[in-house]
């Protein structure tokens, strides 16, 4: 193959690898778009066969209609809650539990891992039922409490940090024990902060796992005002009938925290996504 050649044949590549890109983009905007387009819709614009992609005039109302069916501000406190009491009881647990499986020996260790191993492999609606007898027994229904109870533990998080701890030589672990420092300072003082880029990736997905959480935030909780974002929206679809432009109108609300969750903490959002497929 000559140097012309190549050079086509590179510059074809490039151009098939960046029209797949450019299409797979617009597939994944579009929903979103469609989103912000609907809530400026009327209802027989929304419903209209063949559907029509703008509007003829934008409906401000169907954001105040939306603010006006749902307690807004109690659901984004609510969720706010959640977000941050199960990245607090996951990456507290987790740490611990994958430094655990990574580095003590103890009986019954790969018994148990392999327990973990199963819940991760299990859909987790199987454990609805079972988790709510617990909230139900325990009568804290209706509550924060009932909606951090799933993720006081991670099974993923235990994985994931466990597999972090292992990268970590066990040479560092053994000074620590030279220069004095027993179980439990070596992992706070000296192991831990090992794993901060994994601590802070376990914390993106945790957050984003909680904040799409639906089915267990519609069965813990029926009181509308102690409902999350997520299930607080599953109401506004009616039996027979929905307002559309209503509903796309509050899930754009809906999804205005993990936007500017996201231009924040847009670095750790990456890095947590090339450290889990790296691990």
């Amino acid at each position: 193959m000559n140097t012309k050649s190549l050079e086509r044949s590179q510059k074809t590549g490039k151009i098939v690898t960046y029209a797949a890109l450019v299409i797979g983009s617009i597939i994944m905007v579009f929903p979103f778009m469609w989103m912000i387009l609907t809530s400026s819709k009327t209802v027989s614009e929304s419903m209209q066969v063949p559907p029509t992609i703008f509007p003829n005039t934008i409906m401000l109302d169907n954001f105040f209609e939306a603010v006006k069916s749902l307690p807004f501000v109690s659901m984004y406190a609510n969720t706010i809650l959640m977000i941050v009491f199960r990245v607090v009881f996951a990456v507290l647990f987790s740490s611990m539990a994958g430094y655990a499986f990574a580095k003590l020996h103890f009986k019954g260790k790969n018994l148990l891992f392999g327990i973990v191993l199963m819940q991760m492999m299990l859909p987790s609606q199987i454990f609805i039922i079972p988790q709510y007898q617990m909230v139900a027994k325990l009568g804290i229904a209706n509550s924060i409490a009932a909606l951090v109870f799933p993720g006081l533990v991670s099974a993923f998080g235990t994985f994931f940090l466990r597999q972090a701890y292992l990268g970590i030589p066990n040479e560092v672990a053994e000074a620590a024990f030279l220069d004095g420092c027993n179980q439990w300072q070596t992992f706070t003082k000296v192991m831990f902060p090992l794993t901060s880029s994994s601590v802070a990736a376990l914390t993106v997905f945790t957050a984003v796992f909680a904040y799409s959480d639906l089915m267990w935030p519609l069965v813990v909780n029926s009181d509308l005002k102690m409902m999350t974002l997520s299930s607080g929206l599953a109401t506004l679809r009616g039996q027979f009938s929905t307002n559309f432009p209503v509903l796309m109108a509050g899930s754009l609300l809906a999804m205005l925290p993990m936007v500017i969750l996201y231009l924040f903490f847009q670095k750790q959002f990456i890095e947590g996504i090339a450290m889990t497929g790296g691990k």
